[in-house]
């Protein structure tokens, strides 16, 4: 069942969000899900895959910068990304023992997406993947995910409102002590007489609870109640979409601010999380590198006036974390077991908001 999102509880985020206030928001961004659980195999896991482009035949360059804020974790490609300010094909984030049979059916997915390139040139495939650290609800030393579970979510992409908390590689994780998972949030901004969408979506599986704060608020010192970790062990995912038209060095930029959005609800970036951030752009749609000629001409605003995109980044990497705390139920442990990692009650949420006086009225 879906649960109110953040906005729906009446917390006052600030911007000006999409139509869906969603990741999809950006022209052409598809999100799609393999949601796998089963209690009596331990099974809670899964696949979130993000389309940028609809590609037909040869995949099309997305302009993308790459940030690391602690590195205690894994998103394959990025190394080519901060070479050539460019990846190919799809994003998957799953967990941690997962990123080697979701690359192999991203790879398999895209030699069946982009037949022609595949079969007509020396072509290879490098799609990213990341991950978070699902263990504590999930066995993740079975291996529930599979290369089918990949192309499953992949073939499932979609625009239009996105599932949050529970679903695709989400499904196990936990934030703040928590229940979390996947969470997404968008903003538009008006730059030199245009309007831009900047959108993120987020694995979240981070922080400890006397960290979590709401819009300044201390929520985890004010719900205590059903703590999980004495020190922070996991890891968070941001993607960043815009339709803005910015240089690979921009996108960096732009990834990095997601450290920021991340900070907001009290993180410090704890040694055991795993913090990466990928940004990407669907402007100055063309073709790869290969084909392009000798001369590649590209657009990017002006770095000077850039604040508004950088702000809209922070916010809604900020709801993106909130929006996949919301949506979260009470879910048994695995490792150990016997233990619930809670949902938070949100009714409590609104009562502890209201008491710092940072509640508006929903309706």
């Amino acid at each position: 069942m879906t649960k109110p999102r953040a906005r729906d509880l009446g917390l006052p985020f600030p911007g000006k969000p999409g139509p869906f206030n969603a990741i999809t928001d950006v022209p052409g961004v598809r999100v799609g899900y393999t949601t796998l659980t089963d209690p009596a195999k331990k099974m809670r896991t899964g696949v979130t895959a993000i389309v940028p482009r609809r590609d037909k035949d040869r995949p099309r360059p997305v302009w993308a910068g790459f940030n690391a804020f602690n590195g205690n974790g894994e998103m394959t490609g990025t190394h080519w990304v901060n070479d050539a300010g460019y990846f190919l094909g799809p994003i998957l984030i799953t967990n941690t023992h997962a990123i080697g049979a979701c690359h192999h059916g991203a790879v398999e997915w895209m030699i069946r997406t982009y037949a022609a390139h595949f079969g007509q040139e020396d072509a290879w495939a490098m799609p990213i993947v990341a991950e978070t650290y699902d263990g504590t609800l999930n066995d993740i030393i079975a291996l529930h995910v599979k290369p089918e579970h990949a192309i499953a979510a992949l073939d499932s992409a979609a625009t239009g409102a996105v599932a949050e908390g529970s679903v695709g590689g989400g499904n196990g994780m936990i934030a703040y002590e928590f229940k979390g998972g996947t969470g997404t949030a968008s903003r538009r901004v008006e730059i030199g007489g245009e309007t831009y969408t900047v959108a993120a979506l987020v694995q979240a599986n981070y922080g400890i609870r006397p960290w979590f704060t709401v819009l300044g608020v201390p929520v985890g010192t004010e719900m205590p109640e059903g703590r999980m970790r004495a020190a922070e062990t996991g890891s968070i995912i941001v993607i960043l979409a815009t339709d803005a038209p910015l240089s690979d060095a921009i996108l960096r930029n732009l990834a990095k601010r997601a450290a920021l959005g991340i900070g907001r609800s009290g993180t410090a970036g704890g040694n055991g999380s795993g913090d990466m951030f990928l940004a990407f752009s669907v402007a100055d749609d063309m073709v790869d590198s290969v084909y392009a000629g000798p001369v590649i001409t590209r657009h990017s605003l002006n770095w000077e006036v850039l604040d508004p995109l950088y702000e809209a980044a922070v916010e809604a990497v900020d709801e993106s974390v909130i929006n996949a705390i919301v949506q979260g139920e009470d879910v048994a442990t695995v490792k150990p077991e016997g233990k619930v990692c809670p949902g938070i009650d949100t009714e409590t949420l609104r009562a502890v908001m209201a008491k710092y006086g940072r509640l508006r009225d929903p309706g």
